[in-house]
């Protein structure tokens, strides 16, 4: 069917009586004649000034441009968007892939953004395989990164998909690009697992740390210095289920009788252990309460060269999780007076 598309361009009355006469036409595939001004489409788009700009071979001939390979009611839509630079929810609904080709193929890059958030929000398993590959022809980055990461999520649905079986059997490379970044993005989530795990870990050993110097100092429950009594009527302290552990592998390893023996069992090597490491934190060894700490730092000095790059790296680790520790402590606590000042400042507000 040929002819003109007789509602378009879609215009408010007042606007369309101010425009002059349409001075070219645009052609689509069915045929159908779209009037149009030289002058706005210029003006949005350099690809269609080049075009208007090109000497004719007649100049007797009318003036058209062939925009072609896409419904007549898309190449409507990208024409009036030309005009006054909006476009109807319904219309990238039905429309999204086609103006997305058009943006891209005229440069006009307002339509090319609405048109990708478009499609990203509109992405499913069933038509996320085409869209990446439109993406990836019209040079859409965050629409394919966002096109990859739903295939990676959810590749055991997608590959059952007949846009799958179309890459598989038609555009090797684009499969190799997804099963790359399928394995990339595991990687990077074994690596950010193993992370949180070891910041966790160091986390605990600087609890196991303060709980030390606190047990040494103040006492806690059953265990305390020897010049403290014992407050078994004290509460629980802020770290119990840590306190309360260490507080057992001390009288574990205070009674313990062979824990000269090469370290003695694996309950107090693990003492040994802490005890050291307490050692190469602490920045007051003159003044610590904690047993050995003093010696441990003593050893440490005449054995530096030849001490062990992994415990080295252990010591940094968690003297790093406590800088961090307090730094987050710091700020949970200005969060929460902050909390406190805007409540109360509510309360006054409502009673005034």
């Amino acid at each position: 069917m040929s002819g003109r598309i007789s509602q378009f361009p879609t215009f408010s009355d007042h606007v369309s009586s101010e425009l002059p006469e349409a001075d070219v036409h645009i052609i689509t595939s069915g045929g159908s004649r779209i009037p149009a001004h030289r002058s706005i489409l210029a003006s949005s788009s350099p690809v269609l000034e080049s075009i208007i700009d090109r000497p004719r071979k007649h100049r007797s001939s009318e003036r058209t441009i062939p925009i072609l390979g896409v419904p007549c009611e898309a190449v409507a839509v990208f024409v009036r968007f030309l005009y006054s630079n909006k476009c109807e929810e319904v219309e990238l609904d039905k429309y999204g892939i086609h103006l997305l080709v058009l943006s891209h193929v005229f440069l006009v890059p307002l339509l090319k953004q609405r048109c990708t958030k478009a499609l990203a929000e509109r992405l499913t398993i069933e038509n996320v395989v085409d869209v990446l590959q439109l993406a990836r022809l019209c040079d859409a980055p965050d629409l394919h990164l966002r096109c990859l990461k739903l295939v990676s999520n959810n590749f055991k649905s997608v590959e059952k998909t007949e846009g799958w079986k179309f890459v598989q059997d038609h555009d090797p490379w684009l499969e190799l690009q997804i099963i790359q970044f399928i394995d990339e993005t595991e990687l990077r989530k074994r690596r950010r697992r193993k992370h949180r795990e070891e910041q966790s870990l160091y986390l605990q050993l600087n609890e196991a740390m303060e709980c030390l110097e606190h047990i040494c100092t103040e006492g806690c429950m059953s265990v305390g210095p020897c010049d403290v009594e014992p407050t078994w009527n004290r509460g629980p302290c802020e770290k119990f289920a840590t306190c309360q552990g260490l507080q057992l592998l001390i009288r574990h390893f205070a009674s313990c009788k062979g824990r000269g023996n090469n370290g003695g069992c694996s309950r107090c090597k693990r003492m040994w252990q802490l005890l050291r490491l307490h050692s190469s934190i602490c920045d007051q060894p003159d003044l610590c309460k904690v047993p050995l700490c003093r010696q441990f730092k003593m050893k440490a000095q005449q054995e530096k060269k030849g001490e062990d790059a992994r415990w080295r790296l252990l010591v940094r680790k968690v003297v790093s999780a406590k800088a961090i520790s307090s730094l987050s402590m710091a700020k949970r606590k200005r969060e929460e007076e902050t909390r406190e000042v805007t409540d109360n400042h509510r309360i006054r507000t409502f009673r005034l």
